[in-house]
């Protein structure tokens, strides 16, 4: 039985793709000391990786949150992972907008430190975004949608 995608998801999960991406291009400019191309790019990462954000918020306030939709015996370790990639996405946001500001600021010193940490947990954050993605929409069909505590936890 065929089911088509949903919209939202899919284009958020796009989004931070197009975000990991824009990091890593980032990440070769700044290495080739293309600094005003680097500081381009670098934004665009953060627009997606805004977009994204915006989208799942808008989502979870007023749609709600799919929960898992697989078989019952995985569930616990896709909860597990689910965890890991909420923590993952809450750390490298913080350590990007802070990343972010000390370029902004010209904090060269901490910029420097900080980026390759911050760009190391962004692909992290996109991957296991892209694993919960697919295990929620594309390998199985999404349970049913609801808010973010009952979609999480599954009462």
């Amino acid at each position: 039985m065929e089911h088509s995608l949903p919209i939202l998801p899919t284009i958020s999960t796009s989004f931070i793709v197009l975000s990991a991406i824009f990091v890593a291009i980032g990440w070769y400019l700044i290495r080739q000391r293309k600094v005003e191309a680097h500081k381009k790019v670098m934004i665009w990462a953060a627009v997606f990786a805004l977009l994204f954000f915006l989208i799942y918020l808008s989502r979870t306030v007023f749609i709600g949150n799919t929960s898992f939709g697989g078989p019952d015996n995985i569930k616990i370790y896709y909860t597990i992972f689910l965890f890991f990639h909420i923590v993952l996405a809450t750390v490298g946001a913080i350590f990007g907008i802070v990343t972010l500001l000390s370029g902004f600021k010209n904090n060269l010193l901490k910029h420097k430190k900080l980026g390759p940490v911050t760009s190391v947990i962004w692909f992290f954050t996109a991957m296991t975004g892209v694993a919960v993605y697919l295990l929620l929409y594309v390998f199985y069909r999404g349970g049913e949608t609801t808010s973010v505590i009952k979609a999480i936890l599954g009462f």
